[in-house]
């Protein structure tokens, strides 16, 4: 897939470039190492055939529901175990988590499809009871089980044509239900367009409009920079949330926005002093 090989060429040259960036791009460079030529080797299907897009998404439905999804529990297992020495080897405080899922995968114990819907479905419920019945880390759970899905999501969202959903105004993926990761603003005229945090497919939003509750105040809606780069931090004092937003008028619109997402951690750091939370 060439946006993995994009994403791993621009963690590359970003830690090449500074030395911030040289301490926090291992990790990633080396779980999309593992997932470069194995994006259909998940174990995760979605089959769509029984589904009408237009009648769906013009309901405020996305196009994928839980009941799409499927799974090869051996295929996925073995995607799982694979991933498992990568983060050994990158992770070695959480060394002792991941020798339980192992243990946990390796022994049927653990039923990922439930996990995968609860992802998919943002419900903690099932991650945290998982987590604590095996006393492992939850957002190290939640992690690991993100990356297949993630991928898959990716494969069949990289299908789905670019402005495909017109009269989407919806604040979550019209592919896959998810919530947006990030914005960009696009184009001479700079449209804003939402980034899916799990497929990575967007879609065109209103520009002043909060992703989170809708609010369209805008004495209640802002941004701050920090330095000269070309993502920016949009907040909403309505409910307290931000998305990080990139100009591509000013530059990195060959970057993947998730790559510039894990490059603008310092933005992040920023809006929590502030107050601010990401929205989910």
């Amino acid at each position: 897939m060439l946006r993995t090989e994009m994403k791993i060429a621009s963690l590359r040259q970003a830690a090449e470039s500074s030395p911030e960036y040289a301490a926090i791009t291992p990790l990633f460079i080396a779980v999309y190492e593992y997932v470069q030529g194995r994006e259909d080797m998940t174990g995760i299907s979605i089959d769509l055939s029984g589904v009408k897009p237009a009648e769906r998404t013009a309901s405020g439905f996305p196009l994928i529901s839980p009941a799409e999804l499927s799974i090869d529990r051996e295929a996925l297992i073995a995607f799982l175990l694979g991933v498992v020495p990568v983060l050994k080897q990158q992770c070695k405080d959480g060394e002792a988590d991941l020798e339980k899922i192992v243990q946990a995968l390796s022994s049927g114990e653990v039923d990922p499809l439930p996990l995968l819907l609860a992802i998919l479905e943002r419900r903690r419920g099932p991650l945290d009871e998982t987590a604590a019945r095996f006393d492992i880390s939850p957002p190290l759970l939640e992690y690991i089980f993100e990356i297949p899905l993630k991928t898959a999501l990716e494969l069949y969202a990289s299908t789905v044509p670019p402005d495909s959903f017109p009269e989407w105004q919806e604040n979550i993926c019209p592919v896959c239900g998810s919530r947006p990761g990030m914005a960009e603003l696009a184009g001479d005229e700079g449209r804003r367009q939402l980034s899916c945090s799990a497929c990575y497919y967007s879609w065109t939003f209103k520009r002043m409009k909060c992703q989170s509750c809708g609010n369209e105040d805008a004495d209640k809606l802002s941004y701050f920079t920090a330095g000269d780069g070309a993502t920016r931090v949009d907040t909403c004092r309505a409910c307290s949330r931000y998305i990080k937003t990139r100009d591509s008028r000013k530059g990195a619109r060959d970057l993947p926005l998730e790559v510039e997402d894990l490059l603008t951690i310092h933005l992040d750091l920023l809006a929590s002093r502030e107050g601010f939370e990401r929205g989910k």
